[in-house]
C-alpha cells in the first residue's frame, strides 16, 4: 500500500507490517529499506502511480539489515544496479540476513503473543523465510556527502549494532527504522517502543541511543513498522522508555 506524501516529498509503502521509503531528492528518489520480498511489485507500483520509473531511484539506504528490510536489496542491486547503503557494523548481517542476535528465543514469542502471531505469519507469507544476502554494501557513514538528499545519519545501535536513523531538518522528519516503531510486530502491541528482544541485540543500548533521536527534536517520526508518529520524536522516546522490553 502506498501512502503518498506521508511527509511532504516522503512516501511511504507498507506491506505485511514492514515500511520503507520513498524519498524525493535532486536527482530522483532515494528508497529506505526494501522490505520484504513482496514489496518489489509494491514499489514498482508505486513508482508508477508517483509518476516515476525504477530509474528514478538513485540509491538505497538500510537503517539496518534485518532481513524484513532487506527484502529486496539483492534484486535492486542486481537488476537496477543501485548502491545500497548501511553502517559497517551492519555489513555481515547484509549477506547473511538470519544472522542476527537477539536476546530472547523468538519461538515463545507466537504462543504469548496472538497478534503477532498473526502478524509474523503475514511477514512469511510475504516472504520473510526467504530473503537472499546482498554481497556488495556501501559503507553509510554520518554526514556522508555522496548520500543523495543528504540525510543527516544518526548512528543508533542498539536494535542491530549497526542501526542508524535518518534525519531531514528542512522536513522536520526522522525516518526512524527499528529504533523506535509504532507497532512490534512480534507482540502486536502499538505505540512508540523499541522492538522486542526476540530481534534487539541490545535492548539497554538501544534505549541508551534512543538520546540521539531526541536530539534532532524532529516534529515527524516514520517508523520501520507501524504508523507515522506526528507528536514530535521526544515525546516518542519518552513513551518508548516508559515500556520494559518484552
Amino acid at each position: 500500500m502506498l501512502t503518498a506524501n506521508v511527509v511532504e516529498g516522503i512516501h511511504m509503502i507498507t506491506a505485511a507490517h514492514v515500511n520503507c521509503y520513498l524519498v524525493e531528492v535532486d536527482r530522483g528518489l532515494l528508497l529506505v529499506d526494501t522490505g520484504l520480498p513482496a514489496m518489489w511489485p509494491l514499489l514498482s507500483q508505486a513508482l508508477h502511480d508517483l509518476g516515476r520509473r525504477p530509474e528514478h531511484l538513485t540509491g538505497v539506504i538500510l537503517t539496518h539489515a534485518h532481513f524484513d528490510h532487506l527484502g529486496c536489496a539483492a534484486r535492486l542491486h542486481a537488476e537496477l544496479g543501485l548502491t545500497i547503503w548501511a553502517h559497517e557494523a551492519d555489513h555481515y548481517l547484509a549477506r547473511h540476513p538470519y544472522r542476527y542476535k537477539h536476546e530472547r528465543p523468538r519461538l515463545m514469542y507466537p504462543l504469548r503473543y496472538p497478534r503477532g502471531a498473526r502478524i509474523l505469519f503475514e511477514m512469511a507469507r510475504a516472504g520473510a523465510l526467504r530473503v537472499p544476502g546482498v554481497p556488495e554494501v556501501a559503507r553509510l557513514e554520518p554526514d556522508a556527502p555522496v548520500i543523495p538528499g543528504s540525510p543527516q545519519v544518526i548512528f543508533c545501535p542498539g536494535h542491530t549494532f549497526g542501526h542508524c536513523a535518518l534525519f531531514w531538518p528542512d522536513r522536520d522528519v526522522i525516518i526512524t527504522g527499528d529504533a523506535i516503531v509504532t507497532l512490534d510486530p512480534y507482540t502486536g502491541i502499538e505505540g512508540p517502543q523499541i522492538v522486542s528482544r526476540a530481534a534487539t541485540a541490545n535492548s539497554a543500548q538501544a534505549l541508551d541511543t534512543l538520546d540521539a533521536l531526541a536530539a534532532t527534536r524532529a516534529s515527524v517520526a516514520l517508523p520501520g513498522h507501524g504508523g507515522a508518529w506526528r507528536e514530535g520524536i521526544e515525546a516518542a522516546v519518552r513513551e518508548a522508555r516508559s515500556r520494559s522490553p518484552r
